[in-house]
Order: structure tokens, then C-alpha cells, then sequence
């Protein structure tokens, strides 16, 4: 085997992050194998944007080291994508003009990349509106050029802080398939934050069940059922025991908080 095909596409190694003193991470460790898909979930405040900010590049631990593709992560690249809940597209550009500004801004854009942009936006049901401004998109529509965005400078990874959290009940499920779908024509390795255990499970290969800070892993969660899945999933006794087992570490940790809080009342 190509060694660089071993290595796993995200690598943390012991790694820790303080913002002053503050311990957000410690010696926290995380290997993501090529081609995964893999969600974080745990309570708010753990350190999952920061485990995401750490291997896009845009901050640098503490202690330990941080690799994407076998490489040191020292700066964000083009080979780690990122989608937040937000699409933010620059409002005043068009749709295609905000899908090939990440080209555009490196010198990179030639005839062949902007139709390569083209066809990713009629694939993902936008290209009637390739000339739109960001405004006239429903929520949705947004976050498909928000992907398109990331996809089109061919990444390794792509890394998705709660993306569909700020969208209607309907139009999450087709985001939920839509990214399946999408990741089965890319192959890209997919790390991504979420607090809606359903959503985790209906997408993931594993879910990672995270701590209160500074964030360890308290459970992960194998999901073998195949992708992409259907709504139909979520009723079947395969969801229900992986769900199951998801609160029951959720609540752990509820659990251990509320006696926390009861100790410090009494300190």
C-alpha cells in the first residue's frame, strides 16, 4: 500500500489548548482515516470548534502536534475546507463568483476550474442561479454554494462546524442526504460538529462522544449501517441502540456536572 494512502487524513497527537488559564484540550489525541466520515458531539463549551480550528490551521496547540495528510498543520490550506453554520458568502458577489473566489484570490482560476465550478453548481440544483446574490437564496441554496465553495478547491477534508443548525426541519434532512451524497462522488474525509445526535448518526461512520473541558473522548460509536442513509434509519432498532448509547454518555456527564456543582455550592 502507498504509504501516503496509510497515513490517516487527520492525525491529533497529545495535544493541548489553554486560552489563558483556561484548559480547553489536554493531551487529546484523534486519528480520522481517509475517506470518513466523522461527527463530534458533546456539551456546549467543550472544545469541538477548537478541535476544528486546530486542523484548519487557523490556531496552533498549545503542546502536541496537529497533521492533515501526513503533513504538519502550520497555516490553513486549501487541502482543509470549512463550512460553518453561517454560509458566509460575500453578499455582494454573485453565486459562481463566490464559488471561485478561493481560485480566483490564489492566481488559480482558469477556464477549465470555473467550469469545473459551473457544472458543480448545476449538479448541486443551482445552476439557474449562477448570477444570484447570496440574498436571493433560500437557507439551504446558501449552504450548497457554501460546499460548492470548499469543493471546488478539490480539499482532502472538509471540516463543518454545526452547518445545518440554523435550517428548518425539512430542508436539514436534503442537506443531511445531499452531503452523503456528495461525499460518496468526492471521497473527501469529513470531520463535523453537531449537537443533534440524530443528524451524527444518520450521516456518520463514527461518532465521538466528547467530555466537558478540556474534551477526551467518553464513547465512540460505530455506525455500520450503509450511506447514504434514508430518513427511514431513524426507525430502526440499529438507531435506537446507538442512540441510546449516545445519551446515556450525554447524561454521564450531566450527571457528573450537576454533582460538581453541588460540591462547589458546599466549598
Amino acid at each position: 500500500m502507498n504509504a501516503a494512502l496509510s497515513e490517516p487524513a487527520v492525525e491529533m497527537s497529545a495535544v493541548s489548548q489553554s486560552f489563558g488559564e483556561m484548559a480547553v484540550l489536554e493531551d487529546f489525541s484523534l486519528a480520522v482515516n481517509r475517506g470518513e466520515f466523522v461527527s463530534l458531539v458533546g456539551p456546549s463549551g467543550c472544545g469541538k470548534s477548537t478541535i476544528l480550528n486546530l486542523i484548519a490551521g487557523f490556531a496552533h496547540p498549545t503542546h502536541g502536534t496537529v497533521r492533515a495528510g501526513g503533513r504538519p498543520v502550520t497555516h490553513p490550506g486549501p487541502d482543509r475546507g470549512v463550512c460553518f453554520q453561517q454560509a458566509a458568502l460575500f453578499p455582494w458577489l454573485s453565486v459562481v463568483d463566490n464559488v471561485t473566489f478561493g481560485p480566483r484570490a490564489r492566481h488559480e482560476l482558469n477556464p477549465q476550474r470555473r467550469a469545473r465550478a459551473v457544472r458543480m453548481l448545476e449538479e448541486f440544483g443551482l445552476g439557474e442561479f449562477l448570477r444570484h446574490r447570496p440574498a436571493q437564496l433560500s437557507g439551504g441554496m446558501q449552504q450548497r454554494a457554501a460546499i460548492a465553495r470548499v469543493l471546488v478547491n478539490e480539499p482532502d477534508v472538509l471540516l463543518m462546524d454545526e452547518p445545518f443548525g440554523a435550517l428548518d426541519a425539512q430542508t436539514r434532512l436534503r442537506m443531511q442526504r445531499f452531503l452523503t451524497e456528495v461525499q460518496g462522488e468526492f471521497g473527501c474525509t469529513i470531520v463535523f460538529i453537531t449537537h443533534d445526535i440524530d443528524e451524527a448518526l444518520l450521516m456518520s461512520d463514527r461518532v465521538l462522544v466528547l467530555s466537558r473541558r478540556p474534551a477526551h473522548v467518553v464513547d465512540e460509536i460505530v455506525v455500520d449501517a450503509p450511506r447514504p442513509r434514508t430518513p427511514d434509519y431513524l426507525l430502526t432498532e440499529d438507531f435506537r441502540r446507538h442512540k441510546a448509547r449516545a445519551f446515556t454518555a450525554l447524561e454521564s456527564l450531566s450527571a457528573e456536572r450537576s454533582f460538581g456543582d453541588r460540591g462547589d455550592e458546599h466549598a
